[in-house]
């Protein structure tokens, strides 16, 4: 598939209309954290392998593509978010436009950067919004832990990370975008599973509770009833005394 080369970003080019007609599964991601943290950088190194390490301040885009996992094909959208947005101070249609992300999005990953503690505390209150948004809802959540190859500028410890993902119920990887592709490739394939998995129960319930259709009457039963209904015998008169 041609990228589009736009400033320095890649936009990989939107599904056709017709394509969702020949894929039965839809999945919806979205990519969360503070800024600088390598949200588009993991994006793009899972879609096309390569790595870019410098990117324009994103604006928020949404990456669409083909892709198979475990066999099954797969039209995979990744909305990627702006960073530095705090939810506690955060202007009110800034909230909003990240809640209807949020609503949107079906499975999600919780990026920081293990060169930024700042980062590591924003994952907590979005996992929160997350819930907020999704009260009754199971979207899996993936914290994740990025620049695992810069350990020289380490601020948070790979135990703070496993500890809050084991707080909060969510699956931790830390990773290393630049150096190993096959980390974040196993994060969304896996990310994707967990949606799919979900499709698939939610069919299994819809299925369940729809009502079984009566079976067909019995005609020769009904026409025996019929005939007997019509029958001309009168019941005799009992004697009187």
């Amino acid at each position: 598939m041609r990228l589009l080369s736009m400033s320095g970003h890649f936009l990989l080019t939107p599904i056709p209309e017709s394509s969702p007609d020949l894929l039965p599964k839809d999945i919806k991601l979205a990519v969360l954290g503070a800024g600088r943290v390598g949200k588009s950088a993991m994006i793009v190194r899972f879609l096309t392998k390569r790595f870019i390490g410098d990117y324009e301040p994103n604006t928020g885009k949404l990456y669409s593509r083909l892709v198979s996992v475990e066999g099954d094909q797969l039209s995979l959208q990744i909305q990627d978010t702006p960073g530095g947005v705090q939810i506690q101070d955060s202007l009110p249609q800034v909230v909003d436009s990240l809640s209807k992300c949020v609503q949107w999005a079906e499975g999600f990953l919780l990026v920081y950067s293990i060169t930024d503690y700042d980062s590591y505390l924003s994952i907590r209150p979005l996992y929160q919004h997350i819930r907020k948004v999704h009260p009754d809802s199971k979207a899996p959540v993936i914290i994740v832990g990025n620049k695992g190859d810069l350990l020289h500028a380490r601020q948070v410890q790979t135990q703070d990370g496993i500890q809050l993902a084991n707080e909060l119920g969510s699956l931790f990887l830390e990773i290393s975008t630049s150096e190993n592709y096959e980390d974040v490739c196993d994060v969304f394939q896996h990310l994707c599973k967990e949606v799919s998995k979900l499709h698939s129960l939610s069919g299994e319930r819809r299925r369940a509770s729809i009502i079984p259709r009566p079976r067909s009457p019995n005609m020769q039963e009904l026409k025996r009833r019929f005939k007997q209904a019509l029958s001309p015998k009168v019941k005799a008169p009992s004697a009187l005394g």
